[in-house]
């Protein structure tokens, strides 16, 4: 089983068909988008995974307002929406599914400078709390990391607040599955203007799920036109989650 979780970048646009060709090389079963939206690119990007296989999807799309940025799950295996309080306080930013074996969540945590970030955070940690004892894992772009590890300077330090919220997921024994498997193995998944690295994308799981881990990398999308560019098709790069479901059964 093989989740993927990219950032697109702004719906899209006109590197969609980079976007569709760069996930059917990954291949993977669940697709979680961030800055999915309902501009053209976006939808065509939706209506090609559908046509290729991930014919089931989910979506958090404002259709008022087609250029805000959302969520997409697609996945080649049905998907059912699990409602939550996080519904209601940022709806286009999470989205809850149940699939036959697990349940799947995607988030897009907004900047600092929206104000909302905060209240998001302690609102998913509430929404840990509540969770039943089933298999889950989320992930997605958190806009968050640990002091220190998840930031390239340390010369000056971003996270504050976002460091204790980390910890906090960590405290309710969730896994940070890139730091579970990779100890302190620095990765950066988006970079400043001023090329400072940061680890802005991560998967959580709780412990019911946690032993289905198998592997976690950390892959930016190809262009053949533009090899040399990191970033030629999102500034993110995809944190991709591999799972051996059977290791519940055993």
């Amino acid at each position: 089983m093989r989740i993927v979780y990219w950032n697109i970048r702004a719906g899209g646009g006109k590197r969609r068909a980079g976007i569709f060709a760069q996930l059917q090389a990954w291949q993977p079963d669940i697709i979680g988008l961030s800055e999915f939206r309902g501009t053209p690119a976006s939808q065509l990007l939706a209506m090609q995974l559908h046509d290729a296989g991930w014919n089931h999807q989910l979506n958090s799309v404002d259709r008022t307002a087609a250029r805000t940025n959302a969520l997409l799950l697609a996945a080649n295996m049905p998907l059912r929406k699990v409602e939550t309080a996080l519904d209601s306080l940022e709806p286009q930013r999470w989205l809850l599914a149940q699939t036959a074996a697990f349940t799947v969540g995607l988030m897009h945590i907004p900047n600092f400078h929206t104000g909302r970030k905060y209240p998001f955070h302690a609102a998913i940690l509430d929404w840990l709390d509540s969770t039943t004892r089933t298999p889950i894992i989320f992930g997605g772009d958190t806009n968050s990391g640990k002091r220190g590890i998840d930031e390239e300077r340390t010369d000056v330090l971003v996270f504050k607040k976002e460091h204790d919220w980390m910890e906090a997921i960590e405290a309710r024994d969730w896994i940070d599955a890139h730091r579970h498997l990779n100890g302190l193995e620095n990765v950066y998944t988006w970079y400043s203007h001023k090329n400072n690295g940061f680890r802005l994308d991560q998967a959580f799981l709780n412990p019911v799920i946690a032993p289905a881990l198998v592997k976690v990398s950390h892959q930016w999308g190809h262009d053949p036109a533009q090899p040399e560019r990191r970033d030629a098709l999102s500034d993110h790069c995809a944190v991709i989650v591999d799972l051996n479901l059977d290791a519940l059964n055993a």
